[in-house]
């Protein structure tokens, strides 16, 4: 019992170690579907704009996730609430031809998917800046997704 301890303690501690990150939170979706009146909203400050930074959508799902790919429209906002970019991105989740999940397995049949929206990207000033995300899929309660989030890095990371 106490290696298990130890091993969830260090577990952590390198978790924790990650100084290539900016920002990162992710927000659970307690009924396990993404409703689409839903849009997460993340808001973080960048401090130097001459840096280049990489910006992902973290999608946790399980099995019950009932298509292949995945389709999340995303706002990108100054502290003024202008829109500086908005796109939509497809993420694959599952293999279309066998049905075998992607992404990070964590617990069982759970997966961690972190979506690349922009990388290299340089803000235009240092301040605050939101990230907003809708599902653009074709139902309107998206089953299966148990968390979205954001992750902002310095492009030097990978």
């Amino acid at each position: 019992m106490r290696s298990f301890f130890a091993f969830v303690i260090i577990g952590s501690i390198l978790v924790s170690c990650d100084d290539q990150r900016v920002y990162e939170r992710n927000i659970d979706l307690n009924s396990r579907f993404w409703p689409i009146e839903e849009k997460p909203e993340f808001e973080f400050e960048i401090t130097d704009s001459l840096e280049s930074y990489n910006i992902y959508c973290n999608v946790r799902n399980s099995l019950d996730y009932p298509f292949a790919r995945i389709f999340i429209t995303y706002f990108l906002k100054d502290s003024a609430g202008v829109t500086l970019q908005k796109d939509l991105v497809r993420q694959l989740l599952f293999d279309e031809k066998t049905g075998e999940p992607f992404g990070d397995s964590g617990l069982g049949d759970i997966y961690d998917h972190r979506i690349p929206l922009k990388r290299g990207h340089r803000f235009p000033y240092a301040g605050k800046y939101r990230v907003s995300f809708e599902q653009f899929m074709r139902t309107d309660s998206l089953a299966g997704v148990l968390a979205v989030g954001l992750r902002v890095e310095k492009a030097s990371a990978k």
